[in-house]
């Protein structure tokens, strides 16, 4: 197909992309920004309660020092280091150190368990490993003896005792200083374009994850890509939060060193509510779990609120429901509208926009789809969130919507230099410069993604309008198949049963079973409140999942939603859980997606009470 022109930025120009020769390698990008922009604020992170600024500059000494220290550790080009790291600045140095020196580099998610990372340091055949702290020393040391060919551990944090082939970040870095410039240079120049910068692996809903093989030149394609298609400035900062284990977020990272762009890293998840409004960025990137909290947050403050409170939220929405669709279509907003929208912008639209700092003029919503319904809602309210696509396979960009040229319930046309189909089956296949060079050390999973003329395989099944934006209805290879032989999507039944204020997380269970039920579990804060409204005292978030009450709430919940689907994808039967699911519990991957088949194993004796009524 082709793409639609790329848009322009509000005052008319095209998004800004610096006059200079393309880079051959991330190397080389590095080099250019860090050279050009010497001055420049690049990243932002707390220490002691303060926020610290990292000019390129210094980015760019830090680097050479970690790079000399691979050196001097022995690791040459080709050979895999490992980080096991939540998102900070070592991780986005490290990862540039182990590119500086032609070397691969593998993100472990900080949430893995211990056998989950020996799989990967030993799959990879790691030489090196970076780990955050202690706590994911101590995951590595019990399994050291099951990695042959591990030579060393670097500790960023406090490395606790000494232990054999474990240095501290001092000691890593004291190790080359005594490398020479040129000797960096010249490994720098050997390095090529087609060479691996990256093994990502895959999360894995099912079965292990396999290592998808990143190029410098897959990596160089998405972030230009990136950079073309969502508008940005010399200067903008965002929030970063994502796992830098994911290729997602570290394309985000090499877009926003093309654009001369400031990164901020977030404390923690749990403190990203507080950092928005410290930071106040200018564009955001996140999955749809955090806007669906942030919407669920706001509209339960207004319900609860009651009263006029209530009323005026009621209508300022409405308005700006009414503006955003005119908009969304291009046409002119009529005086009158346009009167009442100032209103309803200055009385409560702009509390929303300032939760995300009052500052963001984009956010990009990846990774699963997000609630139309939801994305409407912050849209009324002058948050513009543009879905996207991506997998690892083609690093994680392949469509997205633009600021002005933006369909919601869709994920966009592809960008440019993409190219997209529908095959006979309804998958979705892509073909560009960003797809991997295929599956580490597994032929016969890359020869089952990839065919003989380029075209990835996404697993997505999806339609593409006259426009060329893409819509994804279905995931070829997770469908329920009823007894009664309908074919039905889980994530739709999920998707429309989360926007309960009252539900947090929602699995939708019925394969070759007569009807469709879920599991489901609760939002603490909102059943909480709702309980102590209603008079139910309990003492435990167990407590309330059993009580009659509530299981009638819930019932009732999931019925008004029944209405916004077909009959056979109606939830007929539901069990609440006695908590959130999670990583450690193995029924989330690190990305937050649902291992569906780990979830309906676990709890099986629900599943079999609900059919066995």
């Amino acid at each position: 197909m082709t793409s639609p022109a790329t848009q322009s930025a509000p005052d008319g120009r095209q998004p800004n992309q610096e006059a200079c020769d393309e880079p051959r390698t991330i190397r080389e990008l590095f080099l250019q920004v860090t050279t050009a922009h010497a001055r420049t604020v690049a990243f932002r992170y707390k220490r002691d309660g303060r926020w610290v600024d990292v000019t390129w500059s210094k980015q760019r000494a830090a680097v050479d020092r970690i790079s000399k220290g691979l050196l001097a550790l022995g690791v040459e080009k080709g050979e895999r280091v490992c980080i096991l790291s939540g998102t900070r600045l070592e991780w986005v140095r490290c990862d540039s150190a182990i590119i500086n020196v032609g070397a691969v580099a593998v993100g472990i998610y900080h949430s893995n368990l211990p056998a989950e990372c020996a799989y990967i340091i030993e799959h990879s055949d790691a030489k090196v490993v970076f780990v955050e702290n202690r706590e994911q020393l101590e995951k590595i040391l019990s399994v050291r003896s099951e990695l042959a060919g591990l030579r060393h551990i670097v500790v960023y944090d406090d490395p606790g005792d000494p232990v054999a082939d474990v240095s501290s970040w001092e000691a890593f870095l004291e190790r080359g200083a005594d490398v020479a410039d040129d000797r960096l240079e010249e490994i720098g120049r050997r390095i090529d374009p087609e060479d691996l910068a990256s093994l990502v692996y895959t999360s894995g809903t099912t079965g292990v994850p396999k290592g998808a093989m990143i190029t410098h030149a897959n990596l160089l394609f998405a972030s230009s890509a990136a950079t073309e298609v969502l508008f940005s400035k010399p200067g903008f900062t965002t929030l970063l939060f994502l796992p830098l284990a994911h290729v997602f977020a570290r394309m985000i990272v090499y877009m926003c060193q093309r654009g001369v762009l400031c990164v901020a890293f977030a404390e923690d998840l749990t403190k990203v509510s507080v950092n928005l409004k410290e930071i106040r960025p200018d564009f955001l990137v996140s999955v749809p779990r955090i806007f669906e909290k942030i919407h669920d947050k706001v509209v339960t403050t207004a319900e609860d609120a009651g009263g006029l409170k209530r009323r005026v939220f009621q209508w300022a929405v409405g308005v700006g429901r009414r503006v955003s669709r005119k908009r969304l279509a291009h046409e002119p907003v009529p005086i009158g509208l346009a009167l009442s929208h100032l209103l309803a912008d200055r009385l409560v639209l702009h509390k929303v926009r300032d939760v995300f700092g009052g500052r963001v003029i984009w956010a990009v919503s990846g990774a699963a789809p997000l609630n139309r319904d939801i994305n409407e809602f912050f849209h009324a309210c002058g948050v513009t969130i543009v879905e996207g696509l991506g997998m690892t396979e083609n690093t994680s960009l392949s469509n997205v919507n633009r600021l002005n040229h933006n369909k919601l319930g869709t994920v966009g046309p592809a960008v440019p230099g993409m190219e997209m189909k529908v095959a006979e089956d309804g998958e979705i296949l892509f073909r560009g410069p960003n797809v991997m060079q295929g599956y580490f050390k597994n032929p016969q999973a890359t020869a089952e993604t990839i065919d003989s003329d380029g075209w990835l395989y996404s697993g997505d099944i999806g339609e593409i309008d006259a426009d060329g934006f893409l819509t994804i209805t279905d995931r070829k290879k997770d469908l329920i198949i009823t007894a009664g032989g309908k074919n039905v999507a889980p994530q739709r039944i999920e998707k429309t049963l989360r926007t309960s204020r009252y539900l947090s997380q929602v699995v939708a269970c019925g394969d070759r079973r007569r009807f469709i039920s879920a599991l489901v579990t609760l939002d603490e804060e909102s059943i909480r409140a709702w309980a102590k409204d209603n008079g139910l005292e309990s003492s435990s978030l167990h407590e309330l999942t059993g009580h009659q009450d509530v299981q009638a709430l819930i019932e009732t919940e999931i019925a008004e939603r029944n209405r916004e689907l077909a009959s056979y994808e109606s939830v007929k039967q539901f069990r609440i859980l006695p908590r959130d699911l999670s990583i450690e519990g193995g029924e989330l991957t690190p990305t937050m997606k649902i291992r569906r088949r780990a979830v309906c194993e676990k709890y099986c004796d629900l599943l079999e009470d609900i059919y066995s009524e």
